[in-house]
């Protein structure tokens, strides 16, 4: 029982700061600037040399500190001098518990579950690594993934679905990286070497511009649009209006209303910047409005199930029934703002304020405190008499 005991105690692996505090016998608890704890253990391998003739001395991680104990590190510890005292090298002959890539990715999506925008950018998440890279690494020990493992999962991808292939690039490196804090790995992240390396292909960013309307033609098509009694028609009016996306418009809820202020106030957890968002509300948008009130539904714009909103497919299947396949409902934003432009003059950072888009470095978005709600407002009132 001796060879169990240490410096380190319970209370104190839970406590110590950022460094590498030793408990005797090699084994050292280290602890990251980020909080995260890992046991390694530094020993010495009997008659083997390293590369400049000296004695083998080498680190092996045992694990994050939350899944395994004091106890148990001593107990690994213990085992790997015992081997190394051997002659035989731990790398190769500890039988260490390594979760898998998929028992990682699916903890780390856990772990974050908190700090996702929306439930559905969280299952997004794990969605990308379940369809690209567990099928080819999900079953393997998360510490035998390098270069080629990775490769296996974006190569295929990487030009045909370039930003899909991104975004599991970025997540195949962040469960990597959770993995070498828990001390399941030690190295450099393969992901960055890929990366570093240029070893996949350039791809030339196709930029992806939603069809829109001439703004000359938006009041003739709302005229036509006011002829309609169905929801999606009224959606659909209320976001020309606002030059607002479509979740925003769909989602949005009568607690985010005041009438007495005249002011929609979507929330940062639906914006897409995720910064709140006020919406002036002209006379036009309030005419919409009001009537939906006695419906008494949680959302402004109900769909066909009672207390949910109408389907993200609604206002583009009614440009489609009144033919217009040219433009999509995302396309309205591009006319407001190309009509704030060319019309009515506004200033950049007021129109683009308007459409909810972050501008100008992070220093300038710091000084820049004010979201110019009256100059918004006066804008807004000018884009609804326009179009009526």
């Amino acid at each position: 029982m001796a060879a169990l005991n240490g410096k380190l105690t319970k209370r104190l692996v839970e406590n110590l700061g950022p460094g590498r505090h030793g408990d005797g016998a090699g084994l050292y608890l280290v602890v990251d600037p980020s909080g995260a704890r890992r046991w390694i253990v530094r020993v010495t391998v009997k008659g083997q040399k390293n590369r400049k003739g000296a004695p083998l001395r080498t680190d092996f991680g045992l694990g994050g500190a939350d899944v395994v104990t004091l106890n148990q590190a001593r107990e690994r510890a213990l085992e790997y001098r015992r081997m190394a005292k051997s002659g035989l090298n731990p790398r190769f002959n500890a039988q260490r518990e390594i979760p898998t890539f998929e028992e990682i990715s699916r903890q780390v999506h856990i772990d974050r579950l908190p700090t996702w925008k929306n439930a559905k950018h969280g299952q997004q998440w794990v969605n990308t690594l379940r369809d690209y890279a567990f099928p080819k690494i999900g079953r393997m020990p998360v510490d035998s993934i390098d270069q080629p493992e990775v490769l296996m999962c974006l190569a295929p991808i990487w030009t045909l679905k370039h930003e899909t292939a991104k975004r599991l690039a970025q997540r195949i490196k962040t469960v990597l990286d959770v993995a070498k804090s828990k001390g399941y790995r030690s190295g450099e992240n393969p992901v960055t070497a890929i990366r570093d390396a240029r070893v996949l292909p350039p791809v030339k960013k196709q930029v992806e511009h939603h069809d829109a309307m001439p703004w000359r033609e938006v009041p003739a098509f709302y005229a036509d649009l006011t002829t309609r009694s169905a929801m999606a028609a009224k959606a659909l009016q209320f976001t020309i209006l606002t030059a607002a996306r479509t979740s925003e418009v769909l989602e949005m809820t009568w607690s985010e209303v005041d009438f007495d202020a005249r002011l929609w106030t979507v929330p940062a957890a639906r914006m897409k910047g995720g910064v709140e968002h006020r919406v002036p509300l002209t006379n036009e948008m309030l005419a919409i409005l009001e009537p939906l009130k006695a419906m008494a539904s949680t959302y402004v714009f109900e769909g066909q199930k009672r207390h949910q909103p109408l389907s993200n497919m609604s206002m583009l299947m009614l440009l489609r029934r009144m033919g217009r396949n040219d433009v999509t409902v995302h396309g309205f934003r591009s006319s407001f703002r190309d009509w704030a432009a060319e019309d009515a003059g506004a200033p950049r950072e007021l129109a683009e304020a308007a459409l909810a888009h972050q501008v100008g470095s992070d220093v300038e978005r710091a000084y820049a405190r004010s979201d110019l709600l009256d100059r918004r407002r006066a804008l807004m009132e000018k884009w609804s008499l326009w179009i009526r």
